[in-house]
């Protein structure tokens, strides 16, 4: 019986196989073509903007260079060396990492918890909301900071109004310009979490919902069991992408604090900036972005590691 039962296996391979051993070897290499025919421009503009740069900058980093390539000489790891060993690289890898850790989880549970509330309501009013907290994406970082920095005037800012603290520098005080920093970056950055996670949310299969609470699930239960897996993929798209804008931040600092005060807001991304285009150190700049690519190669790695570790 065991004999009899095993035999209709081998017979399944054997017609697999010849039905792939006869197809047509010019139809798939002409649908081959067409595939990678149209992958072509995007990989074009993939290597051409991303590739390429990505390897002149390992290159470049290991020379002691200007803006001009003629004049460059070579460094080897001059450069890493006097990195790991410049005060104000690593007060800015610092505040780079204060910025990540305390953004990134603030930014995902606070938009998690906002779209879950959003998503109850009706279709307009969830429309209405939407519309709101996606604004500052689609206004512009510029605009909304030098709205931020007007709330920030010592004399005239509606902070030292609301707080009765007149004549506060809030952004030139050291204990408290990064962490203004931080909540500048927040409001920016909570509308594209927002919109997704209300697209996750009614992409849930609502048949489980309506088992579990036929079952008398809490909410809790509905949501950690049921809603959380599904919402996952999403979850894991916004880690990787809020880590990675708050890593380059930039924009903020240049505007209102350009590093200071004392290095106070000084941020990995700034330091290029600032070694590259004011002292035309593009050398150095370029070992600096070397290391900033291989942070966020790390810590998008953990987050891989712990959303598939959480779905399985």
């Amino acid at each position: 019986m065991a004999q009899n039962s095993a035999a209709p296996a081998p017979a399944k391979k054997k017609q697999r196989k010849s039905q792939f051993a006869g197809m047509s070897k010019a139809l798939v290499r002409r649908e081959t073509i067409s595939a990678y025919l149209f992958l072509l421009p995007s990989l074009i503009f993939f290597v051409g903007f991303v590739v390429i740069p990505m390897c002149m900058c390992l290159v470049y980093s290991f020379f002691d260079m200007g803006i001009n390539f003629s004049s460059a000489t070579f460094a080897g790891l001059d450069n890493y060396v006097e990195m790991f060993q410049d005060p104000v690289f690593i007060k800015g890898f610092w505040n780079t990492v204060l910025i990540v850790v305390v953004a990134v989880p603030t930014v995902t549970a606070f938009s998690l918890w906002v779209s879950s509330a959003i998503y109850q309501m009706n279709s307009k009013v969830r429309s209405f909301f939407r519309c709101v907290f996606y604004l500052p994406v689609v206004t512009g970082t510029v605009a909304v900071t030098v709205v931020w920095k007007w709330m920030f005037d010592p004399y005239n800012g509606l902070l030292n109004q609301l707080f009765g603290t007149k004549g506060y520098d809030w952004l030139g005080d050291a204990k408290t310009a990064i962490w203004c920093i931080i909540m500048i970056l927040f409001t920016t950055s909570i509308g594209q979490p927002i919109v997704l996670y209300v697209a996750a949310l009614g992409n849930v299969d609502t048949s489980l919902i309506e088992a579990a609470q036929v079952d008398g699930a809490t909410k809790l239960q509905v949501f950690w069991k049921i809603k959380w897996p599904q919402i996952m993929p999403t979850t894991l798209y916004i880690l990787v992408i809020t880590t990675i804008n708050s890593f380059q931040c930039f924009a903020l600092i240049q505007l209102l604090t350009r590093g200071g005060p004392s290095h106070a807001t000084d941020t990995i991304m700034y330091y290029i900036f600032d070694m590259a285009y004011r002292l035309q150190r593009f050398g150095y700049a370029n070992a600096m972005g070397v290391v900033l690519a291989i942070i966020i190669a790390i810590f998008s790695a953990i987050q891989f590691k712990i959303a598939k570790t959480d779905t399985e």
